[in-house]
């Protein structure tokens, strides 16, 4: 089955950290790049970070320094460490593989000043 499946998030106070992760299955995901994506209510969605095959990263301005992407080729996962929290992180972050257009189902983060 091809499919992305998202866990983690939850809520936490400013200045916190939670980690999310998003296994991959039916993809060929150790040749892919993979995404984070997140949307805040009444906003766009948006690129927070993505990560190639070899582990090359980007990270939109907002989030630099303070969220880590990573990756794991054997378990076929991609997870995002979020650190120092803010409110304006407060988002439904969602996994992206680009190779198919596939998106996971979204996990909510919320912060709370």
């Amino acid at each position: 089955q091809v499919q992305l499946v998202e866990s983690g998030g939850g809520l936490v106070q400013a200045g916190g950290s939670l980690r999310l992760s998003c296994a991959a299955s039916g993809i060929a995901f150790s040749r892919n790049t993979m995404g984070w994506y997140r949307q805040a209510p009444g906003k766009q969605r948006e690129l927070v970070a993505t990560i190639s095959p070899g582990g090359a990263t980007y990270y939109t301005i907002t989030v630099r320094g303070r969220f880590t992407i990573s990756r794991d080729n054997v378990e076929n996962t991609v997870s995002l460490h979020m650190n120092s929290l803010k409110p304006e992180d407060t988002a439904a972050y969602y996994c992206h593989a680009p190779v198919l257009d596939l998106w996971g189902q979204g996990a909510q983060v919320t912060v709370s000043s």
